[in-house]
């Protein structure tokens, strides 16, 4: 009976284990482990997740001894509040320890979305699993295989035949290839020109996503219809940025001279009524170094060089038609690595928009900014956005 019954708890035990491999939207690295207490203190060794730059509560740390001293109740040591790396803390009471230790938190002192942080013990034993990065800046000529120009087109081809113009001018050789869902197409052609015709009105992420699908270089260039190739638009600048930060997967430059980039912040909430975003124009975090024109942000302006594997794998929700942008960052949050460079800049052609462009660029009856809230609920677990 006693091993029938072993059996069976050995069976569930696996049943168990099966469940918990085959949830899509857990990891095992994302369990919170904590070491136990061989020696008296015991600490999270891993799933202890924090947004950058934030302070948060280290969990689990506490201190276990089989004897404690009856010496009076006090704590003598740093500041819990001073930011310092190394913290030292002395007391004769297990409980006022154990106090202290439970009001530790934690704060990066840069921003990163890709890496960890090394604490360590008294012993210097490691707690935590570092991933470390350098900067190893290339020198190098742009290569016409590392980059190609996507384009996404709706009713403004006289726009788009001068920004290919401009294109031409400046880059001969070049790759654009152009996601088109104008009502009525117009073809066309040119050397290394690959224009892909969509269903009409399909939208402007669905475009986005087409044209991204078609790129075979390592990085592509994402410019609106309406932009202008200038003097100032240096794709060989950018592509030198991400090749001197590996972790990069977008670097938006400036429309004009305005780089429009902006900080997201999340607040976790509960799982029924979800969290709040906050989206802060302007925000950004460190500059890059070396880089002193180029800053670590959230979300950058229509005009940036991204790396294509790391697009494609996040793609841009083709729910969103006629007016989206920041929702594509917005995925992207702790996913993605952007920065804001000022010194690459494009120009903007003059507003010449037809009557019919602008009945599906700006749709009445705020119908779709009612679905984008929608879409954040649903999809994100947002119960607010705030914009600042």
């Amino acid at each position: 009976i006693r091993k029938l019954h072993f059996c069976i708890l050995l069976l569930l035990l696996l049943l168990l284990l099966l469940v918990i491999s085959f949830k899509k939207t857990s990891s095992e690295l994302s369990k919170l482990l904590l070491a136990p207490p061989n020696s008296p203190l015991q600490y999270p060794i891993q799933g202890f997740t924090v947004p950058p730059l934030r302070r948060c509560p280290i969990p689990g740390t506490h201190l276990t001894a089989p004897q404690v001293s009856t010496s009076p109740d006090q704590v003598h040591g740093d500041s819990l509040s001073d930011g310092k790396a190394e913290l030292t803390v002395e007391s004769s009471s297990l409980k006022l320890l154990n106090a202290v230790l439970a009001s530790v938190s934690y704060q990066s002192s840069f921003y990163h979305v890709h890496t960890a942080d090394l604490g360590r013990s008294p012993n210097h034993s490691p707690l935590t699993l570092v991933h470390l990065y350098e900067f190893n800046v290339k020198l190098f000529k742009l290569s016409y295989s590392q980059v190609s120009i996507t384009i996404k087109t709706f009713l403004r081809y006289d726009n788009l035949k001068e920004l290919l113009s401009s294109i031409r001018r400046f880059y001969p050789n070049i790759t654009v290839i152009i996601a088109d869902d104008s009502i009525e197409p117009e073809k066309i052609t040119g050397e290394n020109i690959h224009q892909y015709i969509m269903p009409p009105a399909q939208g402007w992420f669905a475009g986005r996503n087409l044209a991204v699908s078609q790129v075979t270089t390592k990085y592509f260039l994402w410019a609106d219809d309406d932009f202008i190739f200038s003097q100032s638009t240096k794709i060989e600048k950018m592509v030198e940025v991400m090749e001197a930060v590996p972790e990069l997967d977008v670097v938006g430059g400036s429309v004009q001279g305005n780089t429009f980039h902006f900080s997201l912040e999340y607040d976790k909430g509960d799982e029924t009524e979800g969290g709040c975003l906050y989206r802060k124009s302007h925000g950004r975090f460190h500059a890059i170094p070396g880089y002193p024109q180029c800053y670590l942000t959230s979300g950058v302006v229509n005009f940036f060089l991204a790396r294509t594997d790391c697009i494609q794998k996040s793609r841009f929700d083709p729910l969103l038609k006629r007016v989206a942008h920041s929702e594509f960052f917005m995925d992207g949050l702790g996913s993605l690595m952007v920065a804001s460079c000022s010194h690459v800049s494009i120009g903007h052609q003059p507003k010449k928009n037809s009557n019919q462009y602008n009945k599906f660029r700006k749709p009445t009856g705020g119908s779709e900014q009612a679905f984008k809230y929608q879409l954040h609920f649903f999809k994100n677990n947002l119960k607010c956005i705030k914009f600042g």
